[in-house]
């Protein structure tokens, strides 16, 4: 389904995950803001590219998300520039490991503001906009970490709890305003960061990056395949136009199994569930994917299915 005429806002959008959603709403018709940091030139060309390949109109916020005054003033940009902001993705991120005695608190407070404190200072200022429109949708990027927990990742895993929480907030908030609120929650993502993580454990241990993204993968999840920020975008765009308006809110999480889900385009056959109104978290964990599906109205109903490749 097409999204000409709509404006999408994705927060740390300029490389990784972040671009890879862009890129694919673009695809899609939509008009992007991109936000984030990085170089002034590659980040222009990034701006210019996407506006001639995709046909649409791209706009760049530089605002620092921890900061909810220039979040705000980034929600105005678009409005004013673009003509509206109706699709919000919160992705910005960032990470830091140590154990938790050891965890410095400027890192805690810094992973907290931009992991969590962002999407609430996003979600906050779109809301008025989309409710004076009837019409919005806001996905928030969660984490498989904002369902289970690993070791030296305090910060990040109480974060993308966080992030979880506050999307059925909202969600509830929201559900008969016309805004729909979802969250998607990768696994490992072959993003450069990773790559460059995978190429320098392989240098240190003397094994290949294939044999060393195989134990990197196996380590966390049941598949030894990565996602793709081009396959996190696409089940992005694939659930903005697709959630329907009235339906009980539900939560997915993971569990290992295989079927296919009923109701989904063929090109997405497998994939997670179908969207839903209020809330649904998705967890992308390699290509095995299976949703424990939980509405207030409904009694819980557990469903399986894999995730094949988006694109």
């Amino acid at each position: 389904m097409s999204l000409k005429g709509r404006v999408a806002l994705v927060t740390g959008s300029t490389s990784g995950i972040g671009l890879g959603i862009a890129r694919a709403l673009a695809t899609r018709g939509a008009d992007i803001l991109l936000n984030g940091f990085g170089d002034a030139a590659a980040i222009e060309r990034t701006r210019a590219e996407t506006a001639k390949e995709f046909g649409v109109r791209v706009a760049y916020s530089p605002a620092d998300i921890i900061k909810p005054e220039q979040v705000a003033a980034m929600v105005a940009q678009a409005e004013r520039e673009l003509g509206s902001l109706d699709i919000l993705v919160n992705n910005a991120g960032v990470q830091f490991t140590a154990s938790v005695q050891d965890f410095p608190d400027e890192q805690w407070e810094k992973v907290i503001a931009i992991n969590l404190s962002g999407v609430f200072y996003a979600t906050k200022a779109a809301i008025p906009g989309m409710k004076a429109r009837g019409w919005g949708r806001i996905i928030n990027i969660a984490s498989v970490h904002g369902l289970v927990a690993s070791p030296d990742k305090s910060a990040y895993v109480a974060a993308k709890h966080g992030v979880i929480g506050l999307t059925k907030v909202t969600a509830i908030e929201l559900a008969n305003d016309g805004i729909t609120v979802n969250a998607i929650c990768p696994g490992w993502v072959l993003t450069p960061l990773v790559q460059k993580q995978i190429d320098e454990r392989a240098a240190a241990e003397g094994k290949t990056a294939e044999a060393v993204t195989h134990d990197f993968l196996a380590e966390k999840q049941p598949m030894t395949r990565f996602s793709t920020p081009e396959g996190v975008g696409a089940l992005a765009a694939f659930s903005v136009p697709t959630v329907p308006r009235q339906s009980p809110g539900r939560r997915s999480r993971s569990t290992a199994a295989g079927s296919r889900s009923r109701g989904c385009p063929r090109r997405y056959q497998g994939l997670c569930c179908t969207f839903w109104s209020m809330m649904t978290v998705l967890m992308i964990g390699g290509d095995l994917t299976a949703a424990t599906l939980k509405s207030p109205a409904t009694k819980a109903t557990r469903v399986y299915m894999s995730l094949p490749p988006l694109l």
